[in-house]
């Protein structure tokens, strides 16, 4: 862990922020193949399940958790992480929390009966209004739904980057503070305020003259925009989070996320040392609280 937390000390003394750091979420995926050290499971939640963007949140407040297909509370984040295949066609055992909600909504229940990942998959949650899925709603009968019908949802679904066919067994969420092993993590996930999105752009710009792209949607924000985008496309993403992120993590309201890549990481370090009289970030108005 020593590598990570080096670096980040760095970028954060560069920028002046000493006193009050940036909310930083480290994530390493781990394959099916993998072999994954068993220090990493003992932060693996048997009792209650977590959303991605919970897990990404509570790792930048100092914890550390490991989600799998049997813990994980979203399965739309199980589908982007390679958890679980998108086409199967029956629930995923155990009570999770994004279905937890449709439950409690739901006048009848006792007959409810959670959505599949093909649910999912075909629009029929997103669309819970115009596929006649009332169980799926999140808000009530009069829910609208995320998209105007099936077809709108499944075209936005097909343009969220995920990890399919599944291969992967573990996803691991963890913080500077994290010192049990050894980890380098392959994307960094920062919870920022614009001023700071500003001078991360100029950093990585100073060392590489490449510009910084935001590929986003209202829905997937952190697993697939913020963090499984940047793992296979090797570049920076930028996202405003979703509504999973804002109610259910509670993201605040002036925050935006940014997910780097690790070798991107390093370079804007490099950056944010190398480029701090061309960028005075103290000289930003409310840069520096």
């Amino acid at each position: 862990m020593q590598t990570v937390k080096n670096l980040y000390e760095r970028m954060i003394k560069a920028m002046g922020l000493e006193e009050t750091g940036l909310p930083v979420t480290f994530v390493k995926l781990y394959k099916n193949d993998s072999i994954i050290p068993k220090e990493i499971f003992e932060y693996h939640p048997d009792e209650v399940s977590l959303t991605s963007c919970q897990a990404t949140k509570q790792a930048s407040l100092g914890d550390a958790v490991c989600l799998t297909r049997d813990n994980i509370g979203c399965i739309a984040a199980a589908i982007t992480f390679g958890l679980v295949d998108q086409n199967e066609d029956k629930p995923l055992e155990r009570p999770r929390v994004y279905t937890e909600i449709m439950r409690g909504q739901f006048k009848q229940k006792e007959k409810f009966i959670p959505p599949s990942p093909a649910d999912f998959t075909e629009g029929r949650v997103y669309a819970c209004n115009a596929s006649g899925h009332k169980e799926f709603c999140l808000f009530g009968e009069e829910d609208s739904g995320r998209f105007k019908d099936v077809e709108t949802a499944k075209q936005a679904i097909k343009e969220m980057t995920a990890i399919q066919p599944a291969v992967t067994k573990a996803v691991f969420f963890y913080s500077t503070s994290f010192d049990v092993i050894e980890i380098i993590p392959d994307v960094i996930v920062f919870n920022i305020r614009p001023v700071e999105l500003t001078k991360i752009v100029q950093a990585y710009q100073y060392i590489t003259g490449r510009r910084i792209h935001g590929n986003m949607g209202g829905l997937r924000a952190v697993n697939s925009d913020l963090i499984v985008r940047p793992y296979l496309t090797k570049e920076i993403n930028v996202s405003s989070y979703c509504l999973g992120s804002r109610i259910i993590a509670s993201y605040e309201a002036n925050r935006l996320g940014i997910g780097i890549p690790y070798n991107s990481f390093v370079e804007i370090v490099m950056g944010m040392e190398e480029s701090k009289t061309g960028y005075p970030f103290h000289l930003y108005p409310g840069a520096i609280s």
